[in-house]
């Protein structure tokens, strides 16, 4: 099955195909298939922005209403990169991706930044191509699920609740350092300080920066909650 089969499942009718398949094009693909000219990070961008409106006015709309802190944090989990991973494994959108043989071979399709990011950039693609009502097609099927259901422990946004937390007495923010990588290139492992005034709140490691940023913030909440 291509992606344009699987969008016809779904009455979605493609103007522009190469845009589209565009989205599904990793920059380990482009680097081993030079006909290609450009990898799926500029669509990306866009897609971020569609998604922070669209999961914006899905929440200002909920009744009854939600108080502004409450839908900041809830935004930030439904796009964060491990809610975007899954809306990805549950819509199977990663059969599509193009990836370099390395990036194949060390487990590339299943990584979740990867995923993450194809998501990203498919929305992109498919809002430049057809407008927001196909996109509300795709994210109001999958995406609309898990606006109540309790969220599970990776689509916590920690990073949210750490700064929540240290505002509550005061005006004070947190800050994210990393102090150490290793690993190859299409495998790192990061490891990330999360500080507040010169002290060490707590510390963490993930496959990319944001997840290592999650661990720190997941720690240093665990212990200031305690």
């Amino acid at each position: 099955m291509e992606i344009f089969d699987w969008l016809k499942e779904r009455n979605i009718e493609v103007n522009d195909k190469s845009l589209i398949q565009n989205a599904f094009v990793h920059s380990s693909y482009v680097n081993e298939h030079r006909t290609f000219k450009s990898d799926n990070e500029q669509l990306e961008f866009m897609g971020d922005a569609v998604l922070q409106v669209w999961s914006a006015k899905k929440l200002f709309e909920l009744q009854p209403p939600l108080d502004e802190g409450h839908m900041t944090t809830l935004r930030a989990q439904l796009v964060s990169e491990a809610a975007l991973a899954q809306y990805t494994r549950e819509l199977k959108l990663n059969q599509f991706l193009l990836l370099g043989v390395g990036e194949e071979k060390t487990g590339g399709r299943e990584r979740e930044s990867i995923m993450a990011d194809m998501f990203e950039a498919f929305i992109g693609a498919l809002y430049l191509d057809s407008g927001f009502d196909n996109v509300c097609k795709i994210l109001e099927s999958v995406i609309t699920p898990h606006i109540l259901a309790p969220k599970a422990e990776n689509l916590i946004d920690y990073k949210t609740k750490l700064q929540e937390y240290v505002q509550a007495d005061a005006r004070r923010t947190v800050s994210y350092e990393v102090i150490h990588m290793e690993g190859p290139n299409n495998q790192p492992v990061f490891e990330v300080i999360v500080k507040m005034d010169d002290i060490t709140l707590g510390r963490g490691k993930g496959p990319s920066k944001k997840k290592a940023e999650q661990a720190a913030a997941k720690d240093a909440f665990e212990k200031m909650v305690k």
